[in-house]
């Protein structure tokens, strides 16, 4: 096959995975895509294998987050060819991961099936994992997020992670990807292995991890529906104060929680007395409010932040995960918010020591936005946590699939550590996740409205959370040494 014609077909079979992930949940368009590509590398050179890991990549990524171009074009300020351009070069950049997991494992195959199917899904996960940590890491995208309930695969979360869903989705894929040129037996043998790895998942998803204790709370979730354009208008900025000071006066919710930048503006310039106002019925009746705000700490660095208003006003968390270019800027790229104008986009991490925040006798780990794509980080808050809340606003990709990919994102969050996860969105998804995952209320996107809903805190640890991505980790490393160690001796 000529390499325009091969880059071509991996590329594509990269791009259509994106309906393997939500809004679609076509999962088994993923391993379909990954078997052509695992083929090829049965039998590439390590060049080879490293240019179809990248064009399938390419492919995987460039359609997986091209929601971004409504960010940086349409509220940006980016030309469209300009913000195409520099999606392609991320997504490239990205694409050079699953290109390295190509070129490591054709040097390492040994030609014996299931040790290369083994090799295979060691090189993908590490991988993924280095994706995941690099540069503060990226993991959107990773395979495992497929394999959301009802996918068999969906048992190994608490257990493995979604790392680790990964590994065992690609260790199947490999195994049948591997056999097929063995022979009848071979390929009977890896059908068996496969059903096995896929009814253990399965069956996982009944194991009781955690469990529900004390008395249910009612809880709040609005859903403001604030226009990204308009958000930062300063003329329209005494109507959002307004809808804020509305929705938690009018809410009975023993807590309301209003999404990640409601108010959007530094506390120390609303308008005097605007706090105490929203602050007064609720501590009147009660209750207990989160809103999201900007913040500024001693040193003048301004912090993306939730804070607490009500019977117990003053808890504050602040953002300590951020999201490179969208909110801080990497060393040597000042030049791209000269092509991108981002509001607030000079901001400081919270710190990674924060408290939880304790509210209506509940102890509630917060998560803002990006911050809920790292599960190891999330699972510090535990076993201490009683339930988990991300406040998000998603408005800066439009009516595109980065909403659903989140939500489900965030399902697998609820399911690695074994406890509820409630989400207040300013255009979606606005939801209540249980602990095994599923999606029990749901507001429209792009509605304004509130989500209420009655919450019990879970206590229990999942395997995951006393354990994070180590395993994977030091199976990956593990297969990968012995591989070389095996290499070496042929040599």
């Amino acid at each position: 096959m000529k390499a325009s014609r091969s880059f071509l077909l991996f590329f594509a079979l990269g791009a259509i995975t994106v309906f393997a992930y939500a809004p679609f949940g076509w999962a088994p368009l993923l391993p379909l895509a990954l078997l052509p590509l695992f083929l090829n590398w049965r039998e590439a050179t390590p060049r080879g294998a490293l240019g179809a890991g990248f064009a399938w990549g390419l492919g995987h990524f460039f359609a997986g987050i091209g929601w971004l171009i409504v960010a940086l074009n349409r509220f940006g300020g980016m030309p469209l060819p300009l913000a195409a351009l520099a999606i392609l070069l991320f997504a490239a950049y990205l694409a050079l991961f699953p290109a390295l997991a190509g070129y490591v494992f054709a040097r390492l195959r040994t030609q014996r099936w299931w040790r290369d199917a083994l090799l295979a899904a060691a090189a993908w996960s590490a991988a993924e994992l280095l994706r995941g940590y690099l540069f503060t890491g990226f993991p959107w995208l990773a395979i495992g997020y497929t394999q959301t309930p009802p996918w068999p695969l969906a048992g190994y979360a608490p257990v493995l992670g979604v790392f680790g869903m990964g590994f065992v989705l690609a260790l199947m894929t490999a195994l049948v990807a591997f056999a097929l040129p063995q022979g009848k037996l071979a390929l009977v043998r890896a059908t068996g292995v496969v059903i096995l790895l896929g009814a253990l998942g399965f069956g996982l998803r009944w194991v009781p991890w955690t469990h529900p204790q004390g008395e249910p709370v009612s809880v709040a979730l609005a859903q403001l529906n604030v226009p990204q354009d308009l958000k930062w208008d300063p003329e329209r900025m005494r109507q959002w104060l307004e809808l804020n000071l509305a929705t938690v006066r009018d809410s009975r919710a023993r807590i309301t929680v209003l999404p990640e930048t409601s108010l959007p503006t530094l506390a120390e310039y609303l308008p005097e007395g605007y706090l105490a106002a929203m602050t007064a019925p609720v501590r009147t009746q009660s209750r207990e409010a989160i809103v999201g705000i900007f913040t500024r700490d001693a040193d003048g660095s301004v912090h993306n932040s939730a804070m607490s208003l009500g019977t117990t006003a003053g808890q504050v968390y602040s953002k300590d995960h951020l999201v490179p270019f969208g909110e801080y800027s990497p060393p040597l790229f000042g030049w791209f918010y000269k092509l991108a104008a981002i509001p607030m986009a000079d901001q400081a991490r919270g710190g990674r020591h924060q408290a939880l925040m304790h509210l209506a006798g509940q102890s509630i780990a917060l998560n803002i936005c990006y911050e809920d794509l790292f599960g190891e980080e999330l699972i510090r808050w535990l076993p201490e946590a009683g339930w988990m809340l991300n406040v998000s606003n998603l408005a800066w990709y439009g009516d595109s699939h980065a909403q659903p990919q989140h939500l489900q994102i965030a399902r697998l969050r609820a399911m690695e550590t074994g406890r509820p996860m409630l989400r207040s969105t300013n255009t979606g998804m606005t939801a209540l996740i249980a602990p095994d995952g599923a999606v029990q209320a749901l507001l429209p996107p792009f509605t304004r409205g509130v989500l209420e809903v009655s919450v019990r805190s879970y206590v229990g640890m999942t395997p995951y959370a006393h354990t994070g991505n180590w395993p994977v980790v030091a199976a990956s490393v593990l297969i990968l040494a012995l591989a070389a160690r095996s290499r070496r001796k042929r040599a």
